[in-house]
């Protein structure tokens, strides 16, 4: 069957929210898992083999400078009475004329970096918030012919 092009999804529906706010400035997320393996090297066999050892979460979120609550969310950490900030990204991908749409929930997500300033006089701020994650859910996968849907947002999200 050859490819209908319009199913190919446009990024320009994607959306980020952070425990279950939709922030509207953010016009990139990268998510990836990067499988940890070991070599293994058997005896009497030329060929090395691998064992999935682990798995790490990266990503980064980017934007539009527009508020303060991503270092209002992170500012706890300045005290070093408590502990980590940990917090949840939902990816929302919504192309209208795709097969359906797609969520993924990142769990246990930490920023690496508090972004407090980086403008220059003339330009549109810009603020990029990288972090990592420690499981993923598939709450909605676009299947061929039918659609993401049966989402249910923890903790009385408001996620539309």
């Amino acid at each position: 069957m050859p490819l209908d092009a319009s199913r190919v999804i446009n990024g320009s529906y994607g959306e980020v929210y952070v425990d279950g706010q939709w922030e509207t400035n953010f016009n990139h997320l990268e998510a990836n898992v990067e499988i940890q393996k070991a070599e293994i090297r058997p005896s009497g066999d030329r060929w090395v083999h691998h064992k999935v050892t682990g798995l790490r979460g990266t990503g980064v979120i980017s934007g539009f400078k527009v508020t303060s609550r991503l270092i209002q969310l992170n500012d706890p950490i300045r005290d070093s009475t408590k502990g980590a900030v940990r917090t949840e990204i939902v990816s929302k991908l919504a192309d209208p004329e795709a097969w359906g749409y797609e969520r993924i929930r990142l769990k246990n997500v930490m920023f690496d970096r508090i972004s407090l300033a980086n403008w220059t006089t003339g330009e549109v701020v810009n603020e990029e918030w990288p972090f990592t994650f420690e499981d993923y859910e598939l709450v909605d996968p676009i299947v061929e012919g039918g659609g993401g849907g049966g989402f249910t947002p923890p903790g009385g999200w408001q996620v539309v």
